[in-house]
């Protein structure tokens, strides 16, 4: 994941796990996030989900995954949807998402629910949601170097849920024609296909995501309907950097305020 959100420098108390967490904003201060100071920290493939993903005006969006809750929060803020749900195991992340929600006076629009999205039950009614959005870990159980801190481990690696867990979940938390969008490695696209046509997905919309105008896609951003038709829109590149050192001018638009 590329990190692109600084902090605004103001470490803030510990939380109740006795770790340390920093005060971090988006849209001109007007967005603020507590988040964790050493352990999963949002990034710019956030940014980019909330961005890229078409929401409906009276959507019911679930998150799985949401982690601080950045995604639902972005959402929100923007206005996009009716109501936002989103869905976290770590405890201590569920807990800085609520506080994020309370603090940007989101309470009665975005829900937190503490729970594996594996084994979600009644939690979120089946059959109840729009639209489901995720940026499940990239990393394979046994891949690469599994980071030491446990936030950041669960984050990364598929050790508490994976992309099939996501279309799984999805599957039977969306309504007949609801939507699932994701952001995933384009080497890990294939796989993506696959998973769709297992659990009765279509893609419809897909993106390529470069970091800039001479670089190969590093992530895709891909939109399906449960139960639809098998066309596909491909959609113009996304690049992150222009090429000479700046943001391009479609990642400064995710930024700006409405």
């Amino acid at each position: 994941m590329m990190d692109c959100v600084p902090s605004c420098g103001k470490p803030e108390s510990a939380d109740s796990g006795g770790r340390e967490t920093t005060c971090d904003t988006l849209f001109g201060g007007r967005l603020v996030l507590r988040q964790d100071k050493t352990g999963y920290r949002f990034s710019i493939d956030s940014v980019l989900l909330a961005g890229l993903t078409r929401v409906k005006p009276a959507d019911r969006v679930v998150d799985l995954g949401t982690g601080c809750g950045v995604v639902p929060l972005i959402l929100a803020f923007r206005g996009r949807g009716r109501e936002w749900i989103g869905v976290e195991i770590q405890r201590e992340l569920a807990e800085l998402a609520r506080e994020n929600v309370r603090r940007n006076g989101f309470g009665g629009r975005v829900a937190v629910v503490e729970a594996d999205m594996r084994c979600l039950g009644d939690l979120v009614i089946p059959g109840s949601v729009d639209l489901v959005v995720s940026n499940p870990p990239y990393r394979r159980r046994g891949s690469g170097r599994v980071n030491s801190d446990r936030q950041r481990a669960l984050a990364r690696h598929e050790f508490a849920g994976s992309a099939a867990d996501v279309f799984e979940s999805a599957s039977g938390l969306l309504r007949e024609g609801g939507r699932l969008a994701l952001i995933y490695p384009a080497s890990r696209l294939e796989e993506l296909m696959g998973l769709g046509d297992r659990w009765g997905f279509r893609a419809k919309r897909l993106t390529m995501i470069h970091s800039d105008p001479g670089s190969p896609g590093c992530l895709v951003h891909l939109e399906y309907r449960k139960g639809g038709g098998p066309d596909l829109s491909v959609e113009p590149p996304f690049f992150i950097h222009d090429g000479r050192g700046g943001y391009s001018e479609a990642a400064k638009c995710l930024y700006e305020v409405p």
